[in-house]
């Protein structure tokens, strides 16, 4: 490039930066999607605009605005109006206004990038039940399809689990299922139960151990059903923490002190196989994967092993663009390090009931460390992280959630099917 170009070229860039400085640091579409996201922030009354609900609402703005298109977020920003004067004065057990408990819920599953009526059905999950606002107003406004939803979520909040002697979680866990017409219902459901996990500490002792016992015996095993292992590991893990405190930051004490030692290692693994991919031109993301509390203790208890004994406990996650791919970083991984004999799972070829796709092999791996590595595609990672909800994203053409009769006929099957342990 000669050097009057080099000068044009700056000269642009200099330009565009200085106008993206002179808006704030955003570019005119991030500064016009910022202004929308205000505009109907100052629509909230002045008592409920708190920090925290401010925070709760450009959290959920953010990550659905990754997905969603401009005419769909207007629609949430109703949405969120709309729950805002529904909920008035009405305040969380942390005395915060109630409507961040919506919205908080809304952005969970915009995590999963689910659509937008579904977003907007969240926001507006306790209004049917809590609030003045009739299913009629609820239609005229948001449509017919919102209505279901949030009657539906209202529907499985009148479910009264009493014990696991009265009632078989099994049974209710497809009780959720057969009593929700439209899936998204118990994926609301699942989203409602994570966000009051996360802000139980508001509630006395004996009301945190009844809804943690209820989250540990029912909601947690229908996540890991249903494949969304991501929300199963964070129930798994805020439950264990109120039912038994004392093991919990036993075990999260010794994991943090092996955590540098383990680091390292990790760091190392990780740089000899990069080098070795990048050698035979596959693209592929690495990472660390930390193991959650609630797993080491139920393997411990499982299989009568110390922590220093689990093999996974150092784990790496590989992440290629094809199945080919995958087969191909694996003979990579055996070749770099010895397998250990036993320690090698294809779910590729046979996946799992709730479609949960990934090898898994163990080896021997740097400072003689047994080394778990799981080797996936994209598609398989958000189909492990995200279970029904990227299994539509990725089938129905990202949007369309009209048609969920396949996704619903293998959740029967994984319903019915024999308990799987975790990922």
């Amino acid at each position: 490039m000669n050097t009057e170009n080099k000068g044009t070229v700056a000269n642009v860039r200099s330009a565009h930066m200085t106008e993206i400085a002179n808006m704030g640091g955003f570019s005119i579409g991030e500064r016009e999607s910022r202004a929308l996201m205000e505009s109907y922030w100052g629509r909230v009354s002045e008592e409920q605009r708190v920090a925290s609900l401010r925070l709760a609402w450009q959290d959920l703005w953010a990550k659905a605005a990754l997905y969603l298109p401009k005419d769909d977020m207007k629609i949430i920003g109703e949405a969120f109006v709309f729950s805002s004067v529904a909920h008035g004065k009405q305040r969380r057990h942390t005395g915060e206004p109630y409507i961040i408990h919506t919205v908080s819920v809304a952005a969970i599953l915009a995590s999963m990038e689910i659509d937008r009526e579904t977003i907007v059905a969240a926001l507006l999950h306790d209004v049917l039940e809590d609030t003045p606002v009739t299913p009629q107003q609820l239609a005229e406004k948001f449509g017919e399809g919102v209505v279901t939803l949030v009657d539906g979520v209202t529907k499985l909040g009148k479910l009264q689990f009493k014990s696991v002697e009265e009632y078989q979680s099994e049974n209710l866990r497809k009780m959720f299922v057969v009593m929700a017409k439209d899936i998204r219902v118990v994926l609301i459901k699942l989203a409602d139960r994570l966000h009051n996990m996360r802000t139980i500490s508001s509630h006395k002792r004996e009301k945190q151990l009844s809804i943690a016992r209820e989250t540990l015996e029912i909601y947690a095993p229908l996540a890991h059903r249903l494949g969304i292992y991501q929300v199963k590991r964070e129930l798994e893990d805020l439950s264990f923490r109120i039912l038994d405190p004392e093991m919990f930051y036993d075990i999260k004490r010794r994991v943090r002190k092996k955590l540098p030692e383990r680091e390292a290692i990790i760091k190392e693994a990780m740089d000899i196989l990069e080098q070795r991919l990048k050698e035979d031109k596959i693209e592929a993301s690495i990472k660390g994967r930390p193991k959650h509390f609630y797993s080491i203790y139920e393997k411990m208890r499982r299989k009568n092993l110390s922590l220093e004994q689990l093999y996974d406990l150092l784990a790496l996650r590989v992440v290629v663009k094809t199945i080919g791919e995958c087969y191909q970083v694996l003979g990579l991984v055996h070749t770099i390090w010895k397998p250990i004999p036993g320690l090698f799972d294809d779910y590729i070829a046979n996946p799992k009931s709730n479609m949960y796709q990934s090898l898994h092999t163990t080896v021997v791996g740097p400072e003689g460390e047994p080394l778990e590595v799981q080797i996936r595609t994209k598609e398989m990672h958000l189909l492990a992280e995200y279970g029904i909800a990227a299994h539509w994203n990725y089938k129905e053409g990202g949007h369309k959630v009209d048609n969920l009769d396949k996704g619903l006929t293998w959740i029967r099957k994984a319903l019915d099917a024999a308990p799987e342990r975790g990922e």
